[in-house]
């Protein structure tokens, strides 16, 4: 057998690999059976396999659930992110909330309406689309290989998204580029690289966690993965023989990253203990902190934090400045990703704000406040943003329409308005300044650790397309959530958002200060005769827990009265009109009507993977480069057709991986059935050198290794009917050693439902 060809590597993909399977290093530890974080997943899985309404799903859509995200007061936030015809979805994300005992609270859904594109044939070639991306920024660096997408912000489009890199105005940028398939139009540009500015005033005498190996520290913490301080100038980290840094002088980088390392460990245990996050991206980790940046600024950019110098030649790492542009980095791996239509900024400045009440350092260091880079003259003029009375800067006070098409930082003036009304109110009464509001009104503030409590939590339920209005209707949703027997901390979100002239939403909650209960409608709903049903309902308001109730139910269905989930398989064919009821422990009750349509027909029947046999190449699947193709020429004929997926074949350490998500309707059997031919240059007949596994989720159903090695190929079945309910997410990974090559060739498979 001939060894394959030499690898190449290609950009195209990695974006799809990272919407339709979680990668290696994304994935958690399986939770014990028990855990809280299973029951919201298994709720969420259950909700979204009903396909409400508000999903706007189509029956191309396959959904693909990530991780679950776990705040304080038990919340649970079940991300998802969704394809079309084995297109990745730009706007096609939502989140799924559920409470400790995984009760469906809310949904959060950026699409507003069904995909139903004509053609995925796009008339705008890719060429062209990398050619107008390249025309978004002045200076470029690279253009990465348009990927073709279905866009939904607004009315669906099929799309080329791109990601050029290069330097705009503001410096070093990385902006991702969506030109319309059809048109050629730029439909929306998504800058990457998030600048900020602040102080560089020093923290006095510190304490900071730092890494020891041997007779060497460094300044890495040591319990945050890549979170360290390094010098710009070769990216490496400060070391030394004893565990003393910085000689006092602000124009010293070592100096500075005392102070960044310092700010960055204070923001971590803010997270912590506030938050209830780990680290700052959410899975203990973060990014290096890089103290040289050769200009009056800093920012974040996907990879790194670049800090820089004010006027003065010293470097900017104060408490807020580091805070902020880590806070890009939570935005950034939080669900939706980076926000914006302006909003980006008072994010940022709202953890920056946060870490410094945290901190609460004493005089002269950097003293909680709510001045934006306040212990600096960058360029001389003071602080760069107020966040009790923006305009003091420049910046608009109050929203208006005008405010997200204008310079990111100025924009920030209204969010930042609002949050310092929500914390501290209009008239303080703990000697910070008074507020002055848009309408007059008098607000009452909640302390900043509740205010931050509640607006994380509205990010657990951001989608793509973020703006300030949608913030309003997710920071009600969060304050809604997290306080369920109370409507104060709810009243005082509103009343904040009305301060600054953000308008009320259709979408926005409503709270009863009387605790009435509230039942979400789950929409009318259609199934079949025989077919397994699992239908979540949830409830906010009133003292939980609910006791639930319903009538008029088809024929083999219930309810549970302790989770409020509706399980059974209908019996007869019929249209019901349901309604169910939730009793809180105080005895208030809320309902909720629906219809309910059973057919006959149970639809457990054909084939639901896509491109089988991959003859249209590598539609509808994820797969390592050079995986699929036609393989004949190299001594690899495919099963049936021309091509196949060649997984492995090189002769060296190598990882190839081949994926697909299939949704499995709810009381269908299924069963994955492929053909694979295995033939290898090992010679051992006990030993497993390179190994195909086969997985669902993160559950391997089969392997099969060197020591299956055969002429010709083998049809391989297996059952995947413990997965009925859900979008389970198919991967073949093949991982070969170091030397004597093993190809795995994959071909033809279905995943075929009874």
């Amino acid at each position: 057998m001939e060894f394959r060809r030499p690898l190449v590597l290609a950009a195209t993909g990695v974006v799809v690999a990272a919407l339709v399977t979680p990668t290696a290093a994304q994935a958690q530890p399986a939770p014990t059976a028990q855990s809280a974080e299973v029951q919201a997943a298994s709720a969420a899985s259950a909700l979204v396999a009903a396909k409400p309404e508000v999903l706007h799903a189509s029956a191309d859509d396959v959904f693909v659930q990530h991780p679950v995200i776990s705040s304080t007061d038990g919340l649970k936030y079940v991300p998802y992110d969704r394809t079309y015809k084995g297109l990745a979805v730009v706007g096609g994300d939502f989140v799924v909330v559920t409470d400790s005992a995984g009760q469906v609270l809310t949904t959060s859904v950026a699409q507003d309406t069904t995909i139903a594109l004509g053609t995925t044939t796009p008339t705008v070639s890719k060429a062209a689309a990398e050619a107008t991306a390249r025309q978004q920024m002045s200076t470029v660096d690279s253009v990465g290989g348009a990927q073709l997408v279905a866009y939904t912000v607004g009315t669906p489009r099929l799309a080329w998204k791109s990601s050029v890199v290069g330097r705009g105005a503001e410096g070093p940028s990385k902006l991702d580029v969506v030109v319309d398939a059809m048109t050629g139009k730029v439909l929306t540009t998504q800058e990457h690289v998030l600048h900020g500015t602040g102080s560089s005033g020093w923290n006095g005498p510190v304490t900071i966690n730092t890494t020891h190996v041997g007779s060497t520290y460094s300044l890495k913490d040591p319990s945050l993965t890549n979170v360290s301080c390094q010098d710009a100038a070769n990216n490496t980290t400060f070391s030394g023989t004893d565990d003393a840094w910085g000689n006092g002088t602000a124009t010293n980088r070592e100096t500075g990253c005392v102070d960044i390392l310092f700010a960055a460990q204070t923001e971590a245990r803010m997270l912590t203990q506030w938050l209830g996050r780990n680290g700052f991206d959410g899975s203990g980790g973060g990014w290096p902190m890089r103290v040289g940046l050769n200009d009056q600024n800093a920012y974040y950019d996907g990879s790194q934090v670049q800090i820089g110098h004010n006027s003065a030649n010293q470097w900017i790492g104060s408490l807020d400045v580091v805070a902020h542009e880590l806070g890009h980095g939570i935005d950034d791996h939080t669900p939706g990703g980076i926000s914006g239509s302006g909003t980006q900024e008072f994010v940022a400045d709202v953890f920056g704000a946060s870490t410094e009440w945290f901190a609460n350092e004493s005089s002269p260091y950097d003293t909680p406040d709510f001045l934006v880079g306040e212990t600096i003259n960058l360029v001389g003029r003071g602080p760069i943003r107020n966040m009790y009375n923006p305009s003091a800067l420049g910046h608009a006070n109050c929203y208006s329409s005008s405010v997200p098409g204008s310079e990111v930082h100025a924009a920030a003036g209204p969010g930042n308005h609002w949050f310092y009304l929500l914390a501290n109110g209009s008239s303080p009464t703990n000697g910070q300044p008074a507020s002055t509001t848009c309408n007059g009104s008098a607000v009452t503030g909640l302390g900043v650790q509740t205010a931050m409590k509640i607006f994380y939590n509205a990010m657990l339920v951001k989608t793509s397309g973020s703006s300030y209005l949608k913030y309003r209707t997710w920071t009600l949703t969060a304050a809604k959530n997290l306080f369920p027997g109370s409507c104060a901390e709810f009243n005082t979100v509103k009343a904040a958002w009305d301060a600054i002239s953000v308008p009320a939403q259709s979408a926005d909650p409503t709270c009863s200060a009387t605790g009435t209960v509230t039942v979400a409608s789950p929409g009318n709903q259609s199934t079949a005769v025989g077919t397994a049903v699992s239908l979540p309902l949830s409830a906010s308001g009133g003292t939980a827990p609910y006791t639930w109730t319903a009538t008029g139910l088809p024929a083999g269905l219930s309810v549970n009265s302790g989770t409020g989930t509706i399980s059974g398989t209908p019996t007869t064919a019929a249209t019901s009109s349901v309604t169910v009821t939730a009793t809180d422990s105080a005895s208030r009750s809320g309902s909720a009507s629906f219809t309910w349509t059973v057919g006959t027909t149970n639809g457990c029947s054909g084939q639901k993977l896509l491109n089988p046999g991959f003859e249209s190449g590598a539609t509808s699947w994820t797969a390592s480069s050079g995986v699929i193709g036609q393989h004949a020429a190299d001594g690899q004929a495919a099963h049936g057709g021309t091509w196949s997926a060649w997984l492995d074949g090189y002769g060296s350490t190598h990882t190839d991986t081949l994926s697909q998500s299939v949704a499995i309707p709810s009381g269908c059997r299924a069963s994955l059935t492929f053909y694979v031919h295995i033939d290898s240059a090992e010679t051992t007949g006990t030993t497993a050198y390179d190994k195909l596994t086969v997985a669902a989720g993160t559950t391997t159903i089969a392997t099969y290794s060197n020591l299956d090695k055969a002429t010709g190929y083998a049809l391989k079945t297996i059952d995947l009917s413990s997965y009925a309910g859900t979008t389970v997410a198919l991967k073949f990974t093949g991982v070969e050693d170091s030397s004597l090559q093993t190809s795995f060739v994959v071909d033809d498979g279905a995943v075929t439902l009874s």
